[in-house]
């Protein structure tokens, strides 16, 4: 589908501060359902909204909020701008999420886009937005009723609160990519989940052969094309199947 699309940044009211919402939607004004996007660990930049815009061309509006708010406005790294400095600010920034603090950034986003509780959404995550999505369609069931994650990350930890230990008790469908290359978050180290949901229809779980870590965006070194291409199309396949007229 192609279609034009217009961006806006909003603020959400938060227990720290005003928080930076980016909305994407597409421009004819129609009503379009909603999908929640969790971003990486580079945070809020161009790979991101580009991803935003594809996806509101499909006919969604698209909504990420700046999980890394209570550090500044909009921060991002771009793979040209890695150095020792931002490699370790964005590992402290990462290091300072929490489940709850995320929620808490969900409900406010909600509430500033105008999202009342009876809404249909889904929901897609990359690296540590893979466990915000998981948090948000467990707590969330009725209203998160979709989700995808590329490249996971955290999805299985040696905590009483881990997500693999309620894997087996998820009711909605979610399609899951993740490279054999990847070793920031390897296969084996989320297999705990992988093996809680293997029994479950509706979650699939795609392996990639040679893919890696952050193999989602083009023009960057860890761009895997079949891995991209193919978790798009499962995912705007499924996201389509259940989304489809709720906007």
């Amino acid at each position: 589908m192609s279609a034009d699309v217009t961006e806006t940044i909003i603020d959400a009211v938060t227990p720290e501060g005003d928080m930076a919402v980016a909305i994407a939607q597409p421009a004819d004004g129609r009503s379009s359902p909603t999908v929640i996007v969790f971003h990486d660990g580079p945070g809020m930049r161009e790979s991101n909204h580009e991803f935003n815009r594809r996806l509101a061309a499909e006919g969604y509006r698209v909504v990420m909020p700046d999980l890394y708010h209570r550090h500044g406005r909009m921060i991002g790294y771009m793979p040209h701008e890695a150095t020792r400095e931002t490699r370790a600010h964005t590992m402290m920034m990462l290091q300072s999420l929490t489940d709850d603090g995320v929620q808490s950034d969900l409900d406010a986003t909600l509430t500033a886009v105008g999202i009342g509780p009876d809404e249909k959404m889904g929901t897609i995550g990359f690296c540590l937005g893979a466990r915000a999505i998981y948090r948000t369609m467990m707590r969330s069931p009725e209203q998160f009723v979709v989700g995808a994650t590329w490249h996971p990350s955290f999805l299985a930890d040696d905590g009483d609160d881990s997500p693999h230990l309620t894997a087996a008790d998820l009711t909605q469908p979610v399609y899951i990519g993740i490279g054999t290359a990847d070793e920031v978050q390897s296969i084996a180290m989320h297999q705990p989940f992988f093996d809680a949901v293997e029994s479950l229809a509706h979650v699939e779980v795609e392996i990639f052969d040679g893919a890696d870590h952050a193999y989602t965006w083009p023009g960057t070194p860890n761009y895997h094309e079949v891995a991209a291409t193919t978790s798009w199309a499962k995912t705007t396949a499924l996201f389509a199947e259940h989304l489809q007229g709720l906007g």
